[in-house]
């Protein structure tokens, strides 16, 4: 039922190598298994057997970092990739080529446009939304709100329509009040 050819077998393992190696932020498994299913190169059951068997074999490490675990490729996974990148079909190169370029840009976007918000007491919550630019911030508000469903209601709202939201606040402060 879930019987692969070896030349099949060492393809996808070699799709995972370069996966983990394309990508310069750390990516954990829920994160490589989306990636996967999504451009349907294997099944969920291979993606996970054939990344166990590659810890096993040393070719990927895992990383904990702020109590995550994250995947990195190992010397030898570097030089077996390095070695066997020809058996990749160009297709599927290409494919993790272009899905990797919009990840990239959305995580970029994560990082520089963050709403955050936490519990000052029983009945107030702090929403901090920034804009970050090269480490700099661009752009920084605070508010105070009654509810933890306000805070995270504002929050989403600042994550998916950032340009929006800071464009019309932008206009509304240097707006000239006698004109209005």
């Amino acid at each position: 039922m879930f019987f692969e050819e070896s030349d099949q077998i060492a393809r996808h393992k070699l799709t995972l190598l370069y996966i983990i190696d394309k990508v310069d932020f750390r990516i954990t498994n829920s994160e490589i298994t989306q990636f996967v299913l999504e451009s349907d190169f294997m099944n969920y059951f291979f993606v996970q057997q054939y990344l166990g068997e590659m810890i096993d074999a040393s070719m990927i490490d895992i990383k904990i970092e702020d109590g995550n675990e994250y995947y990195a490729l190992t010397p030898i996974g570097k030089e077996t990739l390095r070695f066997f990148i020809k058996r990749i079909p160009s297709h599927i190169v290409d494919d993790i080529n272009s899905k990797y370029e919009i990840t990239k840009k959305e995580k970029i976007k994560e990082k520089q446009v963050i709403g955050k918000y936490y519990q000052k007491n029983d009945f107030e919550f702090i929403v901090n939304l920034k804009v970050i630019e090269n480490d700099l911030t661009l752009f920084n508000l605070s508010l105070n709100v009654p509810s933890k469903e306000q805070a995270k209601y504002i929050c989403n709202n600042w994550k998916s329509n950032p340009e929006y939201i800071y464009k019309e606040l932008f206009r509304l402060l240097t707006e000239n009040k006698d004109q209005i």
